[in-house]
């Protein structure tokens, strides 16, 4: 009788490296930027009514992103293997019943399984754990044909998990490795397109109502007859450029939109991004101000996002000396430009030239000579 040993050690390996190097990537994306893994953490402590547990969603971002990169890990280099697949299994389990529950009632729009790299739908997450699952028990069955040894090899095996999580609060502490998100460094808010705008009309029929949208190179204007039936009701403009352009919002005082002023400022331009005055370290908000006072003294313009009351911006004045102007904007979108709170942004000409973590934002001097040459 052919001998089907050989055909379960592929299967087995194969199910184990598959398994390994998608808990080695989701660990890996959502470990380097646990700022982000902690707010997605929090959009499902909001969803379902935890809002005791919101103080630990770093914490607890930090550990789960631990253990799927050590699973990972372990998958791929056979460290304790029993105990690994049996971790892998259970954490598999886990995850398509929470996914089955996101895909029916839709609490958060995607579960964030592969932080900001790639973005799935709570029905696509379900499916892509279907078929995870599908390789645990095909690598369950396929280890009890071919029964493999078990490595123990546990201080590699715990050096995985200690090292993956000092990693990750080491990314917490500056900013991301690889930034996933649409203000990394190198965006330009003043994108150029080599395709035209477009211009979309839309037209009323006067006798039943139908509104029409088409492309303006496509009304019939020399048609009389349709032109006498359908009337203009709108147009829609469509800029390549302005679609590639980060979606940020500068707010003053009056309610105006002052984004294009200090985004597409010709000189050096800093910002300050702040989502949440009271969590910020004095020290660090201390450190800022005056670093910062002396790139504004030398000419460059500094600003400040921040959604704060009148109360908090007083604070920040009276209490930290950070009396540069102050705007509004939302705090969703500056979570999403600096992962840091906080953070600061450097810019020239609508270009993102660099970003800091405030706390390991440099002295004015190593600034002005890495950064600011053309204007020292």
């Amino acid at each position: 009788m052919k001998d089907k040993r050989p055909i379960f050690i592929v299967l087995y390996n194969l199910s184990r490296i598959i398994l390994g190097i998608t808990f080695v990537f989701s660990g890996f994306v959502k470990g380097q930027d646990p700022l982000g893994t902690a707010f997605k953490l929090e959009d499902y402590f909001i969803a379902f009514g935890w809002e005791w547990a919101m103080p630990f969603a770093l914490i607890l971002s930090i550990l789960l992103c631990t253990f799927e990169f050590g699973i990972g890990a372990s998958l791929l280099f056979n460290l304790q293997i029993r105990l690994t697949s049996w971790l892998t299994l259970l954490t598999m389990l886990f995850f398509t019943g929470l996914t089955l529950n996101d895909a029916i009632t839709n609490p958060v729009p995607d579960c964030g399984c592969f932080g900001d790299a790639i973005k799935l739908t709570n029905w696509q997450t379900f499916y892509k754990n279907i078929v995870l699952l599908a390789f645990v028990v095909l690598m369950f069955y396929s280890a009890r044909k071919i029964q493999p040894a078990n490595t123990h090899r546990t201080p590699a095996f715990v050096t995985v998990f200690i090292v993956f999580a000092a990693f990750s609060v080491w990314s917490y502490k500056h900013l991301p490795v690889i930034d996933f998100l649409p203000f990394k460094i190198g965006t330009d808010f003043n994108p150029q397109s080599d395709k035209p705008a477009q211009y979309f009309l839309t037209y009323k029929n006067k006798l039943t109502g139908e509104e029409k949208e088409m492309p303006a190179s496509e009304i019939p204007y020399t048609d009389s007859i349709w032109m006498e039936q359908w009337e203009y009701k709108s147009t829609r403009v469509y800029d390549p450029a302005n679609a590639q352009r980060p979606d940020l919002q500068i707010i003053d005082t009056a309610g105006n939109d002052v984004s294009d002023h200090y985004l597409l400022n010709p000189d050096f331009q800093f910002i300050i991004t702040l989502y949440d005055v009271n969590s910020a370290s004095d020290e660090t908000l201390k450190t800022l101000a005056n670093t910062l006072h002396q790139a504004e003294a030398k000419g460059h313009s500094v600003i400040i996002l921040c959604p704060a009351t009148e109360e908090e911006i007083e604070k920040l004045r009276k209490n930290y000396n950070l009396d540069f102007e102050i705007f509004s904007a939302d705090d969703i979108v500056l979570k999403m430009m600096v992962r840091a709170n906080p953070g600061v942004i450097l810019m020239k000409g609508g270009k993102i030239l660099a970003k800091w973590n405030a706390r390991n934002l440099p002295d004015f001097e190593t600034l002005a000579k890495k950064y600011l040459q053309e204007s020292s």
